[in-house]
């Protein structure tokens, strides 16, 4: 039988996963590849540093963008293909910008890389409740996003290192050549699923809120059916959830905005990655160092210590969705709540904080923007998989759309209170705090829509218990010492 039927070794859902991923590292490294080369870049086409930031607007702006059609995309033909198809488009556009010398065929390229990107992530989540046990699939998850980040390194280190050994035209066309390796790996290594799905013997199907602790009265639909969803699983080990074929026919976009669960992960995604891109993707280093007067040493050390932060949340916080997935929203909430306070308490004073302050801002913006992929997760499991691909895309569109207002309104006011540029920290308090428009929407959207799916899951029988009645059973059931 070959190891891509079900039930697959865990050697052949690892060896999936990982050719996934490491598309997903290439396409993160051709995504900040021109971060590191903007000295050259601005050599190249002879552009101001306001026009050079054109790109990652563009790129970025390009990236949310596609995310909904290439979600569709990939209900439609699984995540081989998309994979593949997008390793090859950013090959274009790495092959495009390394053999260009004009401003319009540059930006050209760049929407090509931010295409390619946009087909990764989104994929190789598919892959992972398809080939994996479902009490892995959160743990997981948040690996896949903190691996990939590794592509940063990449770009930052052997890159840079090519581009300044041998050049513009060579280090992008290497990137170009890791392109199209990959979407040859993608096509040979990835499966969308185990060819079949076997089931437990005498276990039936249970819904998600049954696992987790909640009380049901039914059972949730066949696994075959369109409106299966992927169970979360605590406790027992669970066997991989079926992922059924791509739809033969488009699944209608009013379906996947119809779902309460899509809503709940797109505002998890909105209030929780929007305060960590707005500092780490733009305006963090510009604050620390004109704002807080941090060195630039100072200020890289602070987002280091970011990046390895997120070694430790990630796990953490996979591990907390698995034992605890009736409680997700609340590790949300926590997180955003903990980033605003923190937040306040670095904005109010109008002083310059002590470091340890600012080591601690930086370590709530990680734990926020961890607490954000779990909004992949409510997607996973309270949408059918006929419509995941584009409930998944959705859910990411709410953090970019999110971080794009907010570095815009950052901008708009810095350049309001000071147009000649030369901040102090007072500007940097106002422009922040705009921040606080963008927590009262995320907030109200993601209340909104948990009592959304709690009233959709009551319907289906599901009651999910208070939090005190949460807390009673756990005293009750706590061991008790001899009397």
């Amino acid at each position: 039988m070959s190891p891509f039927h079900a039930p697959a070794p865990t050697r052949v859902a690892l060896t999936v996963w990982g050719a996934g991923l490491v598309a997903y590292i290439v396409a993160v490294t051709g995504r900040t590849s021109l971060g590191v080369a903007g000295l050259q870049a601005a050599e190249r086409f002879d552009i101001s540093a306001s026009t050079l930031s054109m790109f990652s607007v563009v790129q970025l702006a390009v990236y949310a963008a596609a995310q909904v059609p290439v979600g569709m995309l990939l209900d439609r033909v699984g995540s081989r293909k998309v994979i593949a198809a997008g390793a090859v488009v950013l090959a274009l556009g790495q092959l495009l910008l390394a053999v260009v010398d004009t401003l319009p065929l540059a930006l050209v390229a760049r929407v090509l890389v931010g295409v390619g990107d946009a087909t990764a992530f989104v994929s190789v989540l598919r892959l992972i409740p398809a080939w994996f046990p479902a009490r892995r699939v959160p743990l997981l998850t948040q690996l896949t996003g903190i691996i990939g980040m590794t592509g940063q390194i990449i770009s930052a280190v052997p890159f840079m290192a090519v581009l300044l050994a041998f050049g513009w035209t060579t280090a992008f066309a290497s990137l170009a050549g890791a392109g199209v390796f990959m979407g040859a790996v993608a096509l040979v290594v990835v499966r969308d699923r185990p060819a079949t799905t076997a089931t437990q013997p005498g276990r039936a199907p249970t819904t998600e809120a049954h696992r987790a602790g909640g009380t049901t009265t039914e059972v949730s639909p066949a696994p075959g059916s369109p409106d299966a969803v992927q169970p979360v699983g605590t406790g027992a080990e669970m066997p991989a959830a079926p992922v059924e074929a791509p739809a033969a026919a488009p699944v209608p976009m009013r379906a996947v905005l119809a779902e309460p669960g899509t809503w709940l992960g797109f505002f998890t995604h909105f209030v929780s990655l929007f305060p960590t891109n707005t500092f780490v993707l733009l305006w963090g280093v510009p604050f620390l160092t004109a704002g807080q007067g941090v060195s630039t040493r100072g200020a890289s050390t602070l987002l280091t210590i970011a990046a390895l932060a997120g070694i430790v949340t990630g796990p953490v916080t996979g591990m907390l969705q698995s034992r605890y997935p009736m409680r997700r929203s609340w590790l949300v909430v926590g997180a955003v709540l903990a980033t605003i306070a923190v937040w306040t308490s670095v904005l109010v004073p109008s002083t310059p904080r002590p470091m340890w302050q600012l080591v601690l801002l930086v370590l709530v913006l990680t734990l926020s923007g961890t607490a954000s992929n779990i909004g992949f997760d409510f997607a996973r499991t309270f949408v059918p998989p006929v419509r995941l691909g584009a409930a998944t895309g959705l859910v990411n569109v709410g953090g970019f759309v999110a971080s794009l207002l907010s570095i815009f309104l950052v901008g708009l006011v810095l350049d309001l209170v000071r147009p000649d540029g030369a901040y102090v920290l007072d500007d940097f308090r106002a422009a922040f705090a705009t921040q606080g428009l963008l927590w009262v929407v995320g907030l109200g959207g993601l209340l909104l829509a948990r009592r959304a799916t709690h009233g959709r899951m009551a319907e289906e029988g599901v009651v999910v218990p208070s939090v005190r009645d949460t807390l009673a059973r756990v005293r009750r059931d706590r061991p008790r010492g001899p009397s």
